[in-house]
């Protein structure tokens, strides 16, 4: 099978390169999936999962890319809940290959199934931006009715859902980005868009959860925003300076069978879209990581073409 593969840490983008590699082994609770559409993040090159498995031991040529719309073709011994020809959704595993490939071995645990009426192609875009969006408001940020949250990116991937979602549980909605991210969070739903290069992050004043996705000097002035009470949650890096009386939390996004297919209901619903930037074939999957290649919204991998 086709995929894309690194095998050099010290070559970055460059190592980069499409190869043929052996169809993945299918072991106990995983299932195969035929990717149709896959999703990365610009920054997977740098985490120790993309080079080493949970025991440390190297794994390259390693296969990136840890979002996936599919259709499963194979079970492993022991797996249940997922059949042959079914669509699926979800996230590859942080440790093991990717989804930058024709097939790639999943955890049935970390896909959910995908309603008939969801391309391939949106539901890619929707696992890690996703739950991370729902993790960091709802099960770290604790954020309800009436409060108020500053979202970080709020045109991003992950900031664009977190806009659609507080907005549904009636936040009210503070957004950051660049000059050219206004309208796409306006129209996302934010009360009061800031631009972090021409205006004082501090004039938004308190709030009640902050949602970061940037880290460095950004996080550290938003932990004097969070209210008495309140939380800063952050995706980017471990927090160093706490808020004076309220919480900080540093996570990593966590599959979730359950949310995802309840993300999936709120998209067939209307309630809840990602934004889909560049839609790019697998050959073209190593340049999409270059920074000058990086378009708005979720730049998103089309690996098979949609039945």
């Amino acid at each position: 099978m086709r995929a894309i593969t690194v095998q050099d840490r010290d070559a970055g983008i460059g190592g980069l390169t499409l190869t043929e590699l052996p169809h993945p082994h299918a072991a106990e609770n995983d299932v195969i999936v035929c990717v149709h559409a896959a999703g990365f993040t610009p920054g997977e090159l740098t985490w120790p999962g993309t080079w080493t498995d949970r025991t440390g031991r190297d794994r390259t040529p390693s296969v990136p890319g840890h979002e996936l719309s599919g259709v499963v073709t194979e079970l492993g011994y022991g797996t249940t809940g997922l059949t042959v020809g079914q669509r699926v959704f979800g996230l590859a595993d942080w440790a093991r290959n990717g989804s930058l490939a024709e097939y790639t071995a999943v955890e049935a645990r970390n896909l959910a199934p995908l309603p008939a009426d969801v391309d391939h192609t949106t539901a890619a875009a929707l696992p890690i931006s996703g739950l991370t969006a729902w993790q960091g408001l709802f099960d770290h940020g604790r954020l309800t009715t009436g409060q108020t949250v500053l979202i970080h990116g709020a045109a991003g991937g992950v900031g664009s859902l977190a806009v659609q979602l507080a907005r549904e549980v009636g936040a009210r909605v503070f957004g950051t980005g660049r000059a050219d991210d206004r309208g796409t969070a306006l129209e996302l739903g934010v009360d009061t868009f800031m631009d972090l290069h021409a205006e004082r992050l501090e004039d938004i004043g308190e709030v009640d959860v902050v949602l970061d996705v940037i880290g460095g000097e950004i996080l550290e002035r938003s932990t004097a925003l969070v209210r008495a009470g309140g939380t800063l949650v952050t995706i980017a890096e471990p927090v160093t300076v706490h808020p004076t009386d309220g919480r900080a939390v540093f996570f990593v996004v966590e599959p979730d069978r359950v949310r995802l297919a309840d993300l999936a209901q709120r998209l067939r619903e209307g309630r809840l879209k990602p934004i889909v930037g560049a839609v790019r074939p697998l050959q073209e999957a190593a340049a999409a990581f270059a920074p000058e290649k990086r378009t708005p919204g979720k730049t998103i991998i089309q690996v098979a073409e949609d039945e």
